[in-house]
């Protein structure tokens, strides 16, 4: 329980009345429920690397933690999107991909150890975020389960634009006072593009080079 008293934002610590382990979203929401249905305050956690102190039970909340939901369940190369569990990895994602070309923007500098969920919890940014936004601007859906512990999917088969209200980016740092995320829908619009320019500029280099020492030869 020591481990659970506070995330990266080591001022302030306090114990939580328990922590719990869901491997699924069926399983958090049963958890919501019973504590909503027996008045017990609750709070999700990720990794536990934030700064902000959103993971810190300050009032004996019952943890749930997500970090067993760590599955990448798909990606769609031709869409440029990838489908994770929250408890995924920020450079797990980047690993997946990289061997096709394509890398995760958002990138923390946590980012090895923190978690997807977590990132949208946070609208978490990074280096990368000056070009290519932040955690928010690579939101295309979002399985959410809310206080009362009923399911709801935002941004239904990647299409984050719905008419009405913009409720994917009302919940993307809203630091789960909303609802527990349990599966995200991510864009990489640009994941490919900065790899094959840097490939293009090498290799044209190269031609310059190999034009330059073969033109500087016959001279």
């Amino acid at each position: 329980m020591l481990a659970y008293d506070c995330d990266g934002f080591t001022i302030h610590r306090h114990l939580p009345k328990a922590v719990l382990f869901p491997q699924n979203t069926k399983e958090v929401s049963s958890i919501v429920k019973y504590c909503n249905e027996h008045d017990l305050p609750f709070l999700a956690r990720g990794a536990g690397t934030g700064l902000s102190g959103g993971a810190i039970p300050l009032n004996n909340e019952v943890i749930i933690s997500l970090v067993k939901m760590k599955r990448l369940l798909s990606v769609d190369y031709e869409n440029r999107r990838a489908v994770v569990e929250p408890g995924f990895i920020n450079l797990k994602l980047t690993n997946s991909i990289s061997e096709k070309g394509y890398y995760y923007a958002p990138d923390p500098s946590s980012q090895y150890c923190c978690t997807i969920g977590g990132n949208v919890a946070e609208n978490a940014g990074g280096a990368h975020c000056l070009k290519y936004g932040v955690t928010t601007n690579h939101i295309l859906g979002l399985e959410v389960v809310l206080p009362n512990g009923d399911v709801i999917e935002l941004g239904k088969q990647g299409i984050p634009d719905e008419p009405g209200y913009d409720l994917l980016g009302l919940l993307t740092g809203s630091e789960g006072t909303l609802g527990i995320v349990t599966k995200i829908t991510r864009t990489g619009c640009a994941w490919a593009a900065d790899h094959w320019r840097r490939r293009r500029n090498r290799h044209l280099g190269q031609v310059r080079r190999a034009w330059r020492d073969r033109h500087h030869y016959h001279l």
